[in-house]
């Protein structure tokens, strides 16, 4: 892999949109990349990361299959008292594996300030003293700003995953999430390396080869803890992780993460999708995973279902109100299109609006941004 496009620039004027928009679309592609990581390229990268930091190389680069690998090794490589934790969660087979793995002469002390950290400050007050407050922000929303929420998104789902392998016990999960915030974030650090990629600062020259070639990693003084990329990734149309028919991401050992439209779920969750009935919506006591399923099975089909009866109806639309257990209620405002389809048919729309709403014309007039007063339409398409 090429490392030319990171050279140091000295012009101080921010780059052309297209190299701005061009980086962000190389760099969404290293953060939604899946299959398996290009180890010499990510050798090279740490090596060059050490180097930059002023360490020597590390002794050894470790390989592991998944972030939740690599947290209990990193756990178990800096806590001495990790180990009856996470025996106590079911995990201490992991964790004397990841000690073998480690070997007699440990990974010495963690150096991800040297490595990571002080070449993000160098990196950033570089590009802020180059292009100003003004500049600095319009690299940064044509850049990192893209990709920042999809990033964190797929980073806190995937430390909340980590912690739920402790199997409900609170110690160890704490651990495991504790030793996530000192990952590097890998390709997952997509959204700054775009802009530093685009104004060409060489501080995060290592850094950003990791990230074109690996998932996250842990840099100890003797040994480097590196993560392979995910096996699978499935999204939907909105960036948010989505597992139609199995996970939402899995890697190759297995660890994964279930996710419907970006809200976690249970393993087997969207199976059970497929056979849904009103009483298995009712009867759900987790209250998100249960307008999963409303969406799924349909606000229509599910009034129809339920034989519900509208509360209250006039000339905007007919309301109708689902109680829901535990929740909010569901309030609709059932519409017809006013302007008849080619074939002579009306279109019928579901529009969703607060629990608040007593009236159907109040529930039009707030999907506008109007009280239902000043909501008086001279013409209706």
């Amino acid at each position: 892999m090429s490392t030319s496009t990171l050279v140091t620039s000295a012009r101080g004027d921010v780059p052309p949109a297209a190299e701005l928009d061009s980086a962000a679309d190389r760099w969404r592609q290293v953060m939604y990349a899946t299959g398996p990581a290009d180890r010499d390229e990510a050798a090279a990268g740490v090596r060059q990361a050490y180097h930059a930091a002023g360490l020597p190389e590390p002794e050894r680069i470790l390989w592991l299959d998944s972030p939740l690998l690599g947290a209990l090794t990193a756990a178990v490589a800096t806590d001495p008292d990790a180990m009856p934790i996470l025996r106590d969660a079911g995990l201490d087979g992991p964790a004397r594996e990841a000690l073998a793995r480690i070997g007699l002469g440990g990974t010495g002390a963690p150096v991800r300030e040297a490595v990571r950290t002080r070449p993000w400050e160098l990196a950033r007050a570089g590009a802020h003293a180059r292009l100003g407050p003004s500049g600095f922000t319009r690299a940064w929303d044509r850049t990192g700003a893209r990709l920042w929420d999809l990033s964190n998104r797929l980073v806190r789902d995937l430390r909340r995953a980590v912690g739920e392998a402790a199997a409900g016990h609170d110690d160890a999960a704490a651990l495991l999430r504790a030793a996530t915030l000192d990952a590097v974030l890998g390709q997952h650090d997509a959204p700054w390396l775009a802009m530093f990629d685009a104004l060409g600062r060489g501080e995060t020259l290592g850094l950003a080869w990791v990230a074109r070639s690996a998932g996250w990693w842990w840099p100890f003084e003797r040994v480097a803890i590196l993560c392979e990329r995910p096996a699978e990734l499935h999204l939907d149309e909105s960036g948010r992780p989505h597992g139609a028919s199995g996970p939402a991401i899995a890697f190759p050992d297995g660890f994964a993460l279930h996710a419907w439209r970006g809200m976690p779920v249970p393993e087997g969750f969207a199976a059970t999708l497929a056979t849904l009935t009103p009483q298995r919506i009712r009867a759900e006591e987790n209250a998100e995973l249960r307008r999963v399923m409303l969406e799924h099975y349909g606000i229509e089909r599910y009034l129809a279902d339920t034989g519900a009866r509208p509360v209250q109806r006039d000339a905007a639309g007919v309301l109708w109100r689902i109680d829901m257990p535990g929740d909010e209620p569901v309030v609709m405002v059932e519409v017809v299109n006013s302007t008849p389809e080619p074939d002579g048919t009306r279109r019928t729309y579901w529009l969703r609006v607060p629990p608040y709403v007593t009236t159907a014309r109040e529930g039009v007039a707030w999907t506008f941004g109007l009280s239902a007063d000043d909501y008086r339409p001279k013409v209706e398409t």
